[in-house]
């Protein structure tokens, strides 16, 4: 038999985005080690529906570490003590019996509350949509050699392209920065050939947009790549800064 848990959860509870929100203390016993923290979260409102109390609201979709709609803050640390993982990757066996486990949402102006631990991420919705596109021709594929593109800038791309957009960078930057998320977006286009078009009006308007958001500014402290599930580098904060630098020089002025 697998070993069980039992556990005081601490949940940030909030009805609506303008509630006042505070902690709620639950007690939970013979939770499985094997169970992911989401399923956990599901036993608990099992629990609170029998009683005939409201569930605890929470995002999640795939449960495969993919969609990057998971996240919440455990313990301080968001999606949890393990590095390079989402919520719904994270099982209970990193937790000890006995443990109190403090559960909130992103805390960042830019992602308001909606409800419990649910907060609304559509500013990097709306980053994307002010520059994260290619004005490549759609229709067929074209052949795999008519575009070389060589395989160190192939890898880069797709090392940045594997940003899942949960905003767990924006959670754990004491800003409350974007950078990591943007710098991911632009890179993964500004490398490759098919992003040339627009990118000096790319990186232009994405920046804008980010600093709309009302998203904080970069210090440096590398707390982004800490808790990136995806381990998106820092290198591509460097690589943003040199690319808005550039499209400064080109860009016409207003």
């Amino acid at each position: 038999m697998s070993e069980s848990l039992d556990l005081t959860l601490k949940v940030w509870r909030q009805a609506s985005h303008d509630a006042q929100g505070a902690f709620r203390t639950y007690q939970l016993s013979g939770i499985s080690i094997d169970m992911s923290f989401l399923e956990m979260l599901d036993v608990l409102n099992e629990h609170l529906i029998n009683r005939g109390e409201e569930p605890v609201a929470f995002d999640h979709d795939c449960r495969e570490g993919i969609c990057g709609t998971c996240g919440v803050v455990i313990n301080g640390q968001p999606h949890g003590p393990d590095t390079k993982t989402t919520t719904c990757q994270l099982h209970m066996r990193r937790f000890k019996n006995g443990d109190t486990i403090v559960i909130e949402p992103w805390r960042a102006s830019s992602f308001p509350v909606v409800k419990d631990l649910v907060v609304d991420r559509s500013a990097f919705d709306r980053i994307m949509q002010a520059g994260g596109y290619v004005s490549v021709n759609t229709g067929n594929a074209p052949d795999a050699n008519a575009v070389l593109v060589p395989g160190r800038d192939q890898e880069k791309a797709m090392d940045a392209a594997a940003c899942i957009g949960c905003g767990a960078c924006v959670a754990a930057c004491k800003n409350a920065s974007a950078m990591l998320f943007v710098s991911a977006k632009v890179s993964q286009l500004a490398i490759l050939p098919q992003g040339k078009p627009e990118r000096a009006e790319r990186v232009l308007k994405m920046v804008a947009r980010m600093d709309e958001e009302n998203f904080g500014s970069c210090t440096n402290t590398y707390e982004c790549e800490a808790a990136c599930p995806a381990a998106i580098s820092v290198t591509n904060i460097a690589r943003l800064n040199r690319e808005y630098f550039k499209a400064m020089l080109v860009s016409d002025p207003v």
